[in-house]
């Protein structure tokens, strides 16, 4: 994994476990590697684990069972894809509208782009 600069690390590794449990590579109920496992396969501090680990279980993202391990919430999905479905509306899509509206860019424009980008879509 190559982490980048500009977000802390532990939440570049959250961020990443939760692609792959939208991805299906981490399903529901599934246990994930051990602090010490994923620290070394990422090559970081256990402590950064620990804290990634911390912030999954405080979202219901992952949850412990104590002696056994971390384990995949049955909901995790829905969550994850909910939480970044509100950050999107919240955040990106403000700035996609101030800056279509600053350009003069019209509703039908921007109608007809992303029904063009869905069709493009079903074909994948």
């Amino acid at each position: 994994m190559n982490f980048k600069e500009n977000k802390p690390i532990y939440q570049q590794i959250a961020d990443h476990i939760c692609d792959e449990i939208i991805a299906g590579k981490l399903a529901p109920d599934a246990r994930i590697p051990s602090v010490r496992e994923y620290a070394a396969e990422l090559e970081v501090n256990a402590n950064t684990v620990m804290r990634t680990f911390d912030t999954l279980q405080s979202l219901e993202i992952i949850y412990n069972k104590r002696g056994i391990g971390y384990f995949v919430d049955s909901e995790a999905r829905a969550k994850i894809l909910q939480s970044r479905r509100n950050s999107f509306m919240e955040e990106e899509s403000q700035q996609f509208f101030r800056q279509a509206h600053s350009l003069g860019i019209s509703v039908s424009e921007i109608t007809a782009m992303y029904q063009i980008y869905c069709n493009n879509q079903k074909k994948h």
